[in-house]
């Protein structure tokens, strides 16, 4: 029984049965990049995402979390129309910088930080999300020692959790952040110490699809924030919401209604207790800003009948795009969207599973899913393939090729 894929984004068209990216026929850019397999970033659509937060997010910073996908040409598109970037190494953190993005408009957050990054961060003048009160004096330590003036900030574990969060990131015991209620006392001593004091980061979990959740989160993260700042003593002069907009990437799965959660917590913020009346918030997104932006385009290779199954191996695989094997998360694998981008729009013929051309039978990008009839030479297209792709991908495994990245339809006009 074939099994569904998820929704292909809205948007997307075809010339003469090819699908079209940014504008270009994918088999012209296949050719133009020199080959599969190959992901596409139309920056265009990262744009419209942008011009959406923008309506319904009123004063709201809106920052971008690198780590969702680092490629340079977008980051540096990116870094230009965001109000800030979020790092989680000094790897990212100089790719932020050397995106264009000024040392205050970057954050530095993650578990680990070695002296090495702690003591980059505190020279290039970021502000470091503190994640424990080792790492705090860790820091202060090492902002005497080098003589500068550390920006520093506290990642809070909050006492509650985004409700049906795909990943969850507070609530519990965690090694991310502070426990809530030690926070005030780092905060103090922080700010005895002459720190350079920034605010809180909380951050509650990941890929919600509920705007009831994610309104109810943002309130309670208000509170939260109001409360540990009275406690401490010292109004944030940020607080970093987090982020946790989803994408549906599923059958079944609907939209996040943006516009409904920029409206609360638009109310939340106007009815915010005193302390923090001067007090600028943001929003990190990563995947809902870049996700539907991206397409991975993989050959097929060979078309293969086995024991009345039909299988078309591809160029590509979970090497590149691990999320859409099922292995990045999923406790039970659904299918990504997919589509024969040669064949864009033709009505499915066939049951098809598109598989990978490593050796493991873990590498499947589409189970049992109706296709268009495809041949060896069509291209597979894989949507929502823009946030956590190659980069989260074990691209060494079995020493197959790298895939290659391009941007494409970048708007000329100035942000």
């Amino acid at each position: 029984m074939s099994k569904p894929s998820g929704p292909i984004p809205d948007g997307f068209a075809a010339q003469d049965g090819v699908l079209l990216l940014g504008g270009r026929r994918a088999d012209a850019l296949v050719e133009e990049a020199g080959g599969t397999p190959l992901f596409v970033y139309d920056p265009g659509i990262v744009a419209r995402q942008i011009d959406r937060f923008r309506r319904a997010f009123d004063d709201v910073q809106l920052h971008y979390a690198v780590k969702a996908n680092p490629y340079e040409p977008l980051l540096r598109w990116i870094a230009s129309r965001v109000d800030g970037l979020d790092v989680a190494s000094e790897g990212e953190m100089r790719a932020a910088l050397g995106s264009g993005a000024a040392a205050e408009h970057v954050s530095f957050a993650g578990p680990g930080k070695r002296d090495e990054e702690l003591a980059a961060a505190i020279a290039a003048g970021v502000t470091l999300n503190l994640e424990g009160e080792g790492e705090a004096q860790r820091a202060l330590a090492l902002a005497a020692r080098i003589g500068m003036r550390p920006r520093l900030a506290v990642r809070v574990n909050p006492d509650f959790e985004i409700r049906g969060s795909g990943m969850r990131m507070g609530g519990s015991a965690t090694p991310f952040g502070v426990d809530a209620e030690r926070v005030p006392a780092l905060v103090r001593s922080l700010v005895a110490a002459g720190a350079d004091w920034r605010g809180f980061h909380i951050y509650a979990g990941s890929q919600a699809l509920e705007a009831e959740a994610l309104v109810e989160t943002q309130r309670a993260t208000v509170a939260l924030a109001a409360s540990l700042a009275r406690e401490a003593g010292a109004p944030p002069p940020l607080v970093n919401l987090g982020g946790g907009f989803g994408l549906p990437y599923f059958h079944g799965q609907q939209p996040l209604d943006v516009e409904r959660v920029g409206a609360a917590l638009g109310e939340a913020l106007a009815a915010r207790p005193l302390i923090l009346r001067p007090t600028r918030f943001a929003i990190e997104l990563g995947r809902w800003l870049v996700g539907e932006a991206g397409v991975y385009l993989t050959r097929i290779v060979e078309r293969k009948e086995s024991r009345g199954r039909t299988f078309f191996i591809t160029d590509g695989g979970m090497h590149h795009q691990l999320a859409a094997s099922g292995n990045f998360g999923q406790v039970v694998r659904r299918n990504y969207p997919v589509a024969i981008a040669t064949r864009f729009g033709a009505p499915a013929e066939e049951e098809a599973s598109l598989v990978g051309c490593l050796c493991t039978p873990l590498d499947r990008l589409a189970d049992d899913v109706m296709t268009p009839r495809a041949e060896a030479g069509d291209l597979v297209a894989v949507f929502l393939a823009g946030a956590y792709g190659l980069s989260a991908s074990p691209q060494a495994f079995l020493a197959h090729p790298p895939a290659r990245e391009m941007l494409v339809g970048a708007p000329n006009s100035p942000p």
